[in-house]
């Protein structure tokens, strides 16, 4: 198996996320157009219940092993590593056997809880209906993310990624493909049609798992999963303890995070309703900030997401040497990545809100402001989470609670004053709330910063001379495509038009901030000459 580099890595990750996550926005517009509002809520009930139980069960492993998996293997410690493997293997099947048959069990009691008194809509026995055919996908998709995260400690990147796009790829299929067959052919009820289509999530998990376990077959020996003679001094329970402790950390912060939206969602509702805003608008800001702005956005956050994958394993591998200068790179080069990548694609969407939102959720003025502002937010976001994932690969578990907690509390804190004072101010309120977020990861990210300086005496001068030059690339890029903009006519009526006025602006702007970033060496010193040279050679066909 080939392994990445820290950029090819990232890269690839990132390449991977976007790609399934743009496949999970398109296949909603027919399958929308299927099954209905009621068919795709009944979907919306089943798979948010399975996404829960899917965190509780995995969340935080792949993440966790490949951190142990690159320890032991920088030790070399082949034995460790192995039974590393195998502990998490029984671990993970152990929990999602479990919440399995919890799922089972419980599933009415889990519909009831969704449902509540609401008549009119999908029954309580469809919900669980759902939420069992569901369960299955449980008992294989943890599987899947310790194999990727054994293969993540190794530096192979290329085959997770792979195995996301593949099962993804199968979960669409089952879901498109079955629900045309259960309506148009075998005339289903709209119950079974969503229990059929929701079963792709176990299908995609299966076919992406013997994907991946094929992989590793054939690279047994490379991989260290052979037989192996010498036995190293560490015992099961020591393995499954450190097992325990690097995955808590990330399951804590999914937690939180999942308190903390669900806050953001009630005080935004509030908040608007207690300014006397109309029904329609506060559910609709609410949902725009909480779900449908996000949604878009992942597509610039994946950039953080994909670099983790790659930058976790690196940073414990250096770590572990007591190598502190190439962690200091590493950390560097991971901002430095984040800051030329997200700070183009951010103002670029916030320009083009208005088409952007129109292609996904039609024209709506409230939707395209709220989305021009929050994107803007994925830069902050983007950063803090490289932050918070470097203090993990250095085993600062304190210092990431510590910084997560005061940036979210001062977000809780700052939603409704915000609120309140854009109201004040004449400016939509719900802006406010967008503004209390950002502030919130922006004191975290400084928080995590000055605890890395501290503590192993990292400097940041070669990133601040990289966010100096940006600058010069950036502008270019925004006094273009505001001048395409005024050139061009925007019909928003038109969802055909306006994927085309994306595509044109976008590409125009891409083209002058890669061109001028190429010729002051931006790119260069970013990335490096034998990537770049990699690349231009591909783009050239030379060999």
């Amino acid at each position: 198996m080939k392994k990445s580099s820290f950029i090819e890595g990232t890269i690839i990750a990132t390449l991977a996320i976007i790609i399934t996550k743009i496949m999970g926005m398109l296949y909603v517009i027919p399958f929308y157009s299927m099954v209905g509002e009621k068919g795709s809520a009944l979907y919306a009930y089943g798979y948010n219940i399975y996404v829960i139980f899917l965190d509780i069960s995995s969340a935080g492993l792949p993440l966790a092993l490949s951190k142990i998996i690159k320890e032991y293997n920088t030790l070399k410690m082949m034995d460790a590593k192995k039974r590393a493997y195998h502990i998490g293997i029984k671990m993970v099947l152990f929990l999602s056997i479990l919440i399995f048959l919890f799922l089972i069990v419980f599933a009415r009691p889990l519909a009831q809880l969704i449902m509540g008194d609401l008549e009119g809509g999908n029954s309580v026995s469809d919900v669980a209906f759902v939420i069992r055919c569901v369960s299955i996908a449980i008992l294989v998709v943890p599987l899947l993310s310790v194999a990727k995260g054994y293969l993540q400690g190794h530096n192979i990147i290329n085959v997770s990624s792979v195995s996301q796009i593949i099962e993804q790829v199968f979960r669409i299929l089952v879901i498109l493909g079955g629900s045309f067959l259960a309506i148009h052919l075998f005339h289903f009820s709209l119950k079974n049609t969503i229990g059929l289509a929701i079963t792709g999530a176990f299908v995609g998990g299966f076919i992406a798992t013997l994907y991946v376990l094929g992989k590793m077959r054939k690279s047994k020996k490379e991989l260290g999963l052979g037989n192996i003679k010498n036995k190293d001094d560490v015992t099961n329970k020591e393995i499954g303890k450190k097992i325990i402790r690097y995955a808590m950390p990330f399951i804590i912060i999914n937690i939180v995070f999942s308190i903390n939206n669900f806050m953001d969602m009630v005080m935004i509702l509030r908040t608007l309703e207690h300014l006397g805003m109309d029904a329609t608008t506060v559910e609709f800001a609410t949902s725009a900030i909480t779900t449908w702005s996000t949604k878009i956005s992942m597509i610039v956050n994946s950039i953080a997401t994909g670099m983790i994958t790659s930058l976790i394993p690196t940073i414990v591998g250096a770590y572990t040497l007591k190598d502190y200068k190439e962690v200091e790179n590493k950390f560097n080069k991971a901002l430095q990545i984040i800051l030329i990548t997200c700070i183009p694609m951010c103002l670029g969407l916030s320009l083009l809100s208005k088409s952007v939102w129109r292609v996904f959720y039609g024209q709506n003025e409230i939707g395209a402001l709220i989305f021009s502002v929050q994107i803007l937010v994925s830069l902050f976001y983007n950063l803090f989470l490289i932050t918070n994932s470097t203090l993990h690969g250095l085993n600062k578990s304190k210092t990431v609670y510590e910084s997560v907690t005061i940036g979210l509390t001062t977000n809780m804190i700052l939603n409704i004053p915000l609120m309140l004072l854009f109201y004040k101010l004449n400016l939509p309120p719900y802006l406010g709330a967008i503004l209390s977020t950002a502030i919130g990861y922006i004191l975290a990210f400084m928080i995590s910063l000055k605890k890395l300086n501290k503590e192993h005496q990292l400097s940041y001068k070669e990133t601040f001379k990289t966010a100096k030059k940006i600058l010069i690339p950036t502008s270019f890029m925004v006094l273009g495509v505001l001048l395409l903009k005024a050139l061009l006519p925007l019909h928003l009526n038109s969802r055909l038009y306006s994927i085309g006025y994306i595509s044109v602006i976008s590409i125009f702007g891409g083209a002058v901030y890669l061109f001028i970033s190429y010729k002051i060496g931006l790119l260069k010193s970013v990335f490096g000459k034998d990537f770049l040279n990699k690349i231009t050679k591909k783009l050239t066909r030379k060999r």
